[in-house]
């Protein structure tokens, strides 16, 4: 229950820092301007795109966490994702700039911009639906943190979980920003953006105590033997 209440957290915090980084695709969706309902509506629907393609990037990555959690690493994991949170918080940012992926990668998000100004043209809710789908696929810092915690559930139907209410936290900015443009100062975005480096700091550090198998209730629970999975338990026997 932590993990998803710190998913929505991210989600939300993020998103104001998906303001800066999205916010040119949400400023120019084709939202009908006629009328208030439909607009509303039309924003939604792109935010639900974005929203099911998290919660498929999260049963996707919660699965390889499985195979983890199947060999007998579930505590390694954790504390192996939650030192790459803290990693990716403390490491320099020139450091940070080589590790960008590189490629054959960027001819497959070339492919998807050049898909966002065919539906751009139309003014349709399906149009609106499909950008939102495509929108979740582009490189972005803050959804990579969410995979991570994805990767962390060791489970897909909780990878998928964590990642659609991420994807349900940034909606309140990001639906705001699609109907009213000035709705968030430029002061305040600086502000909050301040604040998400701390929250990944204790996501990543709520992680590594996961991991210790303190005995700790909610942070850090001790495994029973009953949680150990098939795969080690045939070894037992």
């Amino acid at each position: 229950m932590n993990f998803l209440i710190a998913a929505l957290s991210l989600g939300f915090l993020g998103s104001f820092h998906c303001v800066g980084m999205c916010g040119p695709i949400a400023l120019a969706l084709p939202l009908n301007k006629t009328s208030k309902v439909a607009r509303v509506f039309g924003g939604l629907i792109y935010n639900l795109g974005r929203v099911i393609t998290y919660s498929l990037l999260g049963a996707l990555f919660g699965l390889l966490g499985k195979t983890f959690v199947i060999a007998g690493y579930q505590q390694s994991l954790s504390i192996a994702m939650g030192i790459l949170l803290l990693v990716v918080v403390f490491l320099p940012e020139n450091k940070l700039n080589q590790l960008r992926l590189k490629g054959e990668i960027f001819v497959i998000i070339g492919r998807i911009k050049s898909s966002f100004s065919k539906l751009f043209q139309k003014k349709n809710y399906a149009s609106l639906f499909f950008i939102g789908l495509l929108n979740g696929l582009l490189p972005c810092g803050l959804v990579y943190l969410g995979i991570v915690g994805a990767i962390a559930t060791g489970d897909s139907l909780k990878g998928a979980a964590f990642m659609a209410l991420f994807g349900l936290g940034t909606i309140p900015a990001m639906l705001s920003l699609s109907l009213i443009s000035n709705s968030i100062s430029l002061n305040a975005r600086n502000k909050i953006r301040k604040v998400i480096p701390g929250f990944v700091v204790i996501m990543g550090l709520m992680l590594i105590l996961r991991g210790m198998n303190l005995g700790i209730p909610y942070l850090s629970p001790k495994m029973s033997e009953t949680d150990c999975t098939e795969h080690s338990c045939c070894h037992k026997k």
